[in-house]
């Protein structure tokens, strides 16, 4: 967590460092205890955004500017940034990668949940698919083969999930390999997770994705991440908005841009053992916009 405080107001972040991409815990430190400095001689959000590079760090600290910016002027985050009065959304809940008989049992532990995401890995998936579906017949799927699949995969398990009703599958291919998702049909949308960090990544997505997962862990913080969610919608792509695992603190800033995305992933809270106190307040899959108490 990262805290900016200027003798009269205190502005928090928070970030969960992602191995993914080469950050840990202690780097993510490292960077952050680099960066006081520069923030006691005066740096801003805007400068941040050219000190940093995209990345948990910098969502941290990103986050805790935007909080102190807040309380400074005593409005709400979602003003500061041109937006209305923000709403509650639905969440999607996410099924760990299990067999097909446990993953089907937590199906059914979670059936009146309205969107379900799946976690798969390639082989074994139809049976998962059609476990999770048998006992949550009710539920929208999606799924994330976090670059699991081959082109094989991709070709095969498409048509047959799509006649299950699965919205939406997430980064089939790995990141560095998905050429050949420009030339397979796509009979569901297909969304960019880690092929997609910053706006910068957009264009080479073209063609190959339909939609892009903003996660302020990757984008290095609200700020990109509203740039992002403006780009991508220019480009034609849908906006998918999701998390790594981390307490309300982390989910907050996200909830911003969750307004216009047509599927949001920001459960993590829901899959921790204990939460902040305050944290963000869930009815089932409902999620509500942060109080000023816990950020913004």
């Amino acid at each position: 967590m990262a805290e900016i405080f200027d003798g009269d107001s205190r502005g928090r972040g928070e970030c969960v460092p992602y191995p993914r991409y080469g950050e840990s815990v202690d780097s993510v430190v490292a960077a952050l205890e680099a960066m006081k400095g520069a923030v006691f001689s005066g740096l801003d959000r805007a400068g941040l955004q050219r000190a940093m590079p995209p990345g948990a760090a910098r969502n941290a600290l990103d986050a805790a500017f935007w909080d102190i910016e807040a309380k400074r002027e005593d409005r709400p985050v979602a003003a500061l940034a041109g937006l209305g009065a923000l709403k509650p959304v639905i969440t999607a809940y996410t099924l760990s990668l299990d067999t097909p008989e446990r993953m089907g049992e937590a199906a059914a532990a979670q059936r009146a949940r309205p969107l379900l995401k799946l976690k798969l890995t390639g082989d074994g998936d139809l049976d998962r698919v059609h476990a999770v579906r048998e006992n949550a017949p009710q539920s929208r799927l999606i799924v994330d083969a976090n670059e699991g699949w081959t082109a094989r995969h991709f070709a095969e398990l498409a048509p047959v999930l799509a006649t299950l009703g699965v919205e939406l599958i997430e980064q089939p291919l790995p990141a560095g390999d998905d050429d050949a998702l420009a030339e397979l049909p796509h009979p569901i949308p297909v969304c960019a997770d880690e092929a997609c960090h910053t706006a910068a990544d957009l264009d080479r997505l073209i063609g190959k994705y339909d939609a892009i997962n903003i996660k302020l862990d990757k984008t290095g913080g609200l700020t990109e991440a509203l740039l992002l969610a403006e780009a991508a919608r220019e480009r034609g792509f849908a906006i998918m908005v999701g998390c790594m695992i981390g307490t309300s603190l982390a989910m907050a800033p996200a909830m911003l841009v969750a307004q216009q995305a047509s599927v949001v992933d920001l459960d993590a809270p829901l899959l921790l053992a204990q939460d902040r106190v305050p944290g963000l307040r869930y009815e089932g899959s409902l999620v509500y916009p942060a109080d000023a108490k816990l950020w913004g």
